[in-house]
């Protein structure tokens, strides 16, 4: 049973690594600052480092691998929020939302220079 689920976590990730680097160039696309690196090749992504900055100080950072799931928000350097596990997973999902609907673009990058996202 466990080595299933070790399977299934790392088929997660890697779905999520392929998801990170979709919406890094989504929201280039719609003229927000984002990157991602991955961890390892082509057909074995075990991890990748997701950052964006929302402007004015604002960056969001999401981090996963083999060892976690993380979603960090900091302003002028000062972290402000961390989540973990599927709460991280759904600040990805607003932020995805906020590149697929152009005039929620706007009222986000509004939110997003006076608001952490997860607190948004």
């Amino acid at each position: 049973m466990f080595s299933r689920l070790a399977e299934h976590y790392k088929s997660v990730v890697h779905d999520l690594v392929m998801s990170l680097q979709a919406l890094a160039e989504g929201l280039k696309g719609a003229g927000i600052t984002a990157s991602c690196y991955r961890c390892g090749d082509d057909d074995d992504a075990h991890g990748a480092s997701f950052v964006a900055d929302m402007g004015d100080g604002h960056i969001v950072r999401f981090l996963v691998s083999d060892f976690g799931i993380s979603w960090v928000e900091s302003r002028n350097g000062r972290e402000l929020v961390k989540l973990e596990g599927a709460e991280a997973i759904q600040e990805l999902q607003r932020m995805a939302q906020m590149i697929q609907n152009p005039s929620h673009q706007r009222v986000a990058a509004d939110k997003h220079s006076q608001t952490p996202v997860a607190a948004a």
